[in-house]
């Protein structure tokens, strides 16, 4: 690990954070998608519940 961090220059460049294209900003504000994510995520919670309590 020691000679990793002697190669990481924390404040360079490349250690930016990315900046969401227009495709990204429309899903996160995107209504509908945001429906969809709900669902799947709730379909997936209620699958790992009912394999906890079988």
């Amino acid at each position: 690990m020691k000679e990793i961090e002697k190669y990481v220059k924390p404040y360079e460049a490349n250690f930016t954070t990315m900046i969401p294209t227009k495709f990204v900003k429309f899903m996160r504000t995107c209504v509908l998608w945001q429906i969809l994510r709900f669902i799947v995520i709730n379909l997936k919670m209620l699958v790992v519940v009912r394999k906890s309590h079988s």
